[in-house]
Formats: C-alpha cells, structure tokens, sequence
C-alpha cells in the first residue's frame, strides 16, 4: 500500500487489491470527541477534539497536538461521534512517542499496549463491534501507529484501556491506564447508504447499511428482512431486522412494517399509535374510547378493557356483564338476588332498595312491605280495626280481618259484627227463667230470715217472762245463801244481755206484724 499527497482528510489508496484508485476521505476529523478524566482539565493542550483535529507533526504530550488524561487512573476512555451511522472501511491510530524512536525502550508504548477499539452505534462500548482485542499487541510487537482493517457500521468510534486491581497483566504493561492519542484518523463513506471505492454506489433500497466494498446488506431497512432485505416483514412483524410485534391492530390487521403504527387504530382493549398500550382504568373498546359503567361495582370503576365487563360485580340493583340492566323479575339488591315483597297489586319494588314506596297488599306494612299488620288491624295501608266481639277482643287475620277465635256470644260473620237473633232469644229466655227462679229463691230467703227472726223475739219474750218469775220468788224467801245470789247475778247478766240485743235492735215489719 502506498499514499500519494492529498487534501488534510483524505488519502489515496493504491495497490493490486485495488482495481482502482481509492480515494478515502477521513469521517472523523473535526467531529465532536470526548475523553474520561482530562490531564488538566481545561486546559486546550490536552483536549479530547486533538484527537481528530488532522495534525500529528508533533506527538508529544505538550506539543498542543495529542490528548492526554489524568495520571493514576484504572480506566482510560475517549471516543468521536461521526453524528451519523456510516460505512466504515479501516481505523488508523496514532499514539504519543514524545518524538522519540518507537519501541521496547519508549516508555509509552508499556501505556499503549492493552487498548480496544470499538466501533458502535451508541456510546456504550459493549454495544459495539471490536475492531482491535486488547490481546492483540505486546510492548514488542505493538507499533506507534495501528492501522485497523473494520469494515462496519457505526456512529461512535471509541477507544478504550484498562487497568484493574487484582488483575495480572502481561509484563511491560503500565502501572495505570492512559489515554495518549495523538491523531485517530476514521476512513469510510460519508453519507449512509452507499458504497464502493468512492462511496458512490448506492446500496439496495431495503438496505440500512450494505459493506462499504462489496455492497451486501450489512442491516435491512425498518420493515425488511432477508438475506438481501428483499421480503417485507410478515407475521404481524415491524421495524429493523422484523424482530418487533405489531400491537393489537383493529381487526388484528398488519401493522406499519416500518414503524409498527396502527393505520386503522387499535381492537378493543388497546390504545396509543402502536395499539400496545392497555385502557386506562375506566375505558374499555376500541380505542378504548367507551366508558366503563357507573354501575361496576368498585370505585373507581374498571371493567375489562376489551368487553367491558365490571370486573369485580355490579352495584346493587344492577345485573350483567356490563352492569347495565336494573334487576328485573321482581327482584332487587346485590346480585340481584333479593325478591320484592306484597307491593300493591304485585307491581315491582324499586330494584336497589327493594321499596314499594308505602304501597302495600292489604295486611302489610313498612317501606319493603315485609311486615303483618300489627295486633288488632288489617287491610290496605293496615289502617282497618279488628272487631271487638272478636272471641279474643281485636284478633283477627291480618289480611281479611276474619276474626282468628270465632265471635262472641250474640255475635257471628266472619268479622264477627252481625248480630246473632237466634242467639238473642234464647238467651232472653234463659234470661227471665233465671231473674224468676232468682226472685223465689230471694222470697225463700226473705221467708226464712223472718221466721228466725220471729223465733228469736218469742223465744226472747218467753225468757223476760221467765225472769220476772224467778225475782218474785226471791223475794218470798227469808233466807239467802251465797249461792243464791251468785245464781241471781248469773241471771241478771244473762238478762242484761238480751236486754242489750233487744235495744240495740230496731223495730221492723215483723214486729208490727206480732
């Protein structure tokens, strides 16, 4: 291989593996670059963008031409954004001699040895593709200036060096890592897409990236797969490579192959351009534009996004997958479960509280109309009185008011509040039989009490009479023993007696009579 001059950022290539004239223009020079931990930060002579600048005459540290970063350090980074994925051909790196011979005896290629070198398409290193393993040079064998053969892709060149505790390295490898580039030179095609000697063969057109020399499709377009990209992505697949499912595609149809969005909209239960995005709660159907309904059960309410079915039951008053019909049947409450009671005339109680609104079957009260009539009422609104000749005064049926016992005497009907005439008779029969037979006995009674009463006033005059007597004869005698007198007062007492009772008793018909 050999150069001929040309322009700074440029170079020509020619030899017999060249059929033609290659002219390479160099994409990283003058581009954005960045190093991990700057010997002397801020000060220009060892910033990251002398890396790329296009001069290296001088490559020593102080020369203002090469990056250096801080001393003592475990890891050494830096890398270039070429602000764009572009085809890469080969990577040329130029390491700080300090414009000494090269070799063994130069201490700075101990630092060079172990390096990597990645080309990615992110900033992260083990994304990428190694171009150069870090066991590919020794201190012996490892030149000032490595020109690296990577014919790939990628948007970040970045080298990277190490030196880790607990690790062995071969010998003559630094005590530290580094970061001493003096010029890193990126030689590929400046615009994606094409190819060839001058970069102006334009890969295929479901290409993303094809080889900078032979045009193969190194990546296929967003919607493309195959060894050429020549197929389309099936089986509901998008993007690059086809390795990203489409979402739930209205009528489960085949999403944009290239950005996977969803041209018709989403099925029921998804939302969002790409159709992967589950409802909100509350939402449900296509394009999960319904509502759930207010009825579902938990709050706030949530239903199954694709049918709209109340996820965890329906509000009292309410049956259904979706919660949207009140409780039919006559029944009412949770689950619908609960029957209406004697609402007037069989009409429906209301299907959450199971009221009849006040208006119940005869015999039946409350606002369920769940209760009887209370003792001694019955009929519509329970606003009738039982009868009172009810044979247990007021108990009667509920809903008729036919009395529960039978009726008392006198009275019959069901209710108990027709006279009974027959009834009546007999009984005013019975009635003068007893006052006739209650008036004898009352004479009897009378006739008896006054012949006692006649018998105590003949028996009462017999003894006055009786005690005149024996006074006279007391008199007559001459001589009065103590028992005599004892006897005398005996009588007198007794006499007294009577004579009280006598007084004390008033004078009536029967003595009139006598």
């Amino acid at each position: 291989m050999s150069s001929q001059c040309c322009p700074v950022g440029f170079q020509v290539r020619v030899g017999p593996q060249y059929p033609l004239i290659v002219v390479e223009e160099n994409i990283a020079i003058n581009k954005t670059a960045w190093q991990l931990r700057q010997f002397h930060q801020g000060n220009d002579l060892f910033n990251a963008s002398n890396a790329v600048d296009g001069l290296k005459s001088n490559l020593s540290a102080w020369g203002g031409q090469c990056v250096a970063s801080a001393n003592n350090q475990q890891t050494a980074t830096w890398r270039v954004d070429l602000q764009n994925i572009l085809s890469i051909r080969h990577i040329i790196v130029y390491y700080r001699t300090d414009n000494a011979a090269w070799g063994p005896t130069n201490d700075y290629s101990g630092r060079f040895v172990g390096f990597s070198l990645y080309a990615s398409n992110t900033t992260d290193r083990r994304e990428g593709h190694l171009c150069v393993p870090d066991t590919n040079y020794t201190r012996d064998t490892i030149p000032a200036v490595v020109n690296v053969t990577c014919p790939v892709h990628g948007r970040y060149v970045i080298y990277y060096n190490e030196r880790l505790q607990g690790v062995t390295y071969p010998d003559g490898y630094s005590t530290h890592a580094f970061n001493e580039l003096c010029e890193v030179e990126v030689y590929g095609c400046p615009v994606p897409g094409y190819y060839g000697p001058d970069c102006s063969t334009p890969c295929s057109d479901t290409c993303r990236h094809c080889h900078i020399e032979t045009g193969a499709c190194q990546g296929c377009k967003p919607g493309y797969q195959g060894h050429q990209c020549e197929s389309q992505c099936d089986g509901k697949k998008y993007g690059l490579g086809c390795i990203h499912d489409c979402g739930s595609c209205l009528d489960n149809k085949q999403c944009h192959k290239i950005n996977g969005s969803c041209l018709q909209g989403c099925d029921a239960g998804f939302q969002g351009e790409l159709c992967k995005t589950k409802c909100f709660p509350g939402k449900f159907g296509k394009n999960c534009e319904q509502n759930c309904s207010d009825n579902c059960e938990n709050d706030p309410k949530t239903c199954n996004g694709t049918t709209g079915e109340c996820t965890v039951g329906c509000r009292p008053g309410y049956d259904g997958l979706r919660c949207d019909r009140e409780c039919a049947d006559n029944q009412y409450g949770q689950d619908c479960n609960q029957t209406c009671e004697k609402c007037k005339e069989g009409k429906p109680c209301h299907h959450v509280s199971g009221s009849c609104n006040g208006e119940c079957e005869p015999g039946y009260r409350g606002n369920k109309c769940d209760e009887v009539c209370e003792f001694g009422h019955f009929g519509a609104s329970c606003k009738a009185e039982c009868s009172v000749f009810c044979q247990t005064s007021r108990d009667c049926n509920h809903v008729t008011g036919y009395c529960t016992s039978g009726c008392k005497t006198a009275w019959r009907g069901n209710d108990c509040l027709e006279v009974d005439t027959q009834q009546q008779d007999t009984d005013s029969d019975r009635n003068c039989e007893t006052r006739f037979y209650g008036v004898l006995s009352a004479f009897c009674v009378i006739l008896v009490l006054n012949g006692v009463y006649a018998l105590y006033r003949i028996m009462k005059w017999n003894k006055k009479r009786l005690d005149k007597d024996k006074k006279y004869r007391a008199s007559d005698s001459t001589i009065c023993t103590k028992d005599t007198v004892l006897q005398v007062r005996k009588d007198e007492n007794v006499n007294s007696g009577y004579q009280e009772l006598g007084e004390l008793s008033t004078s009536s018909t029967y003595d009139t009579i006598r």
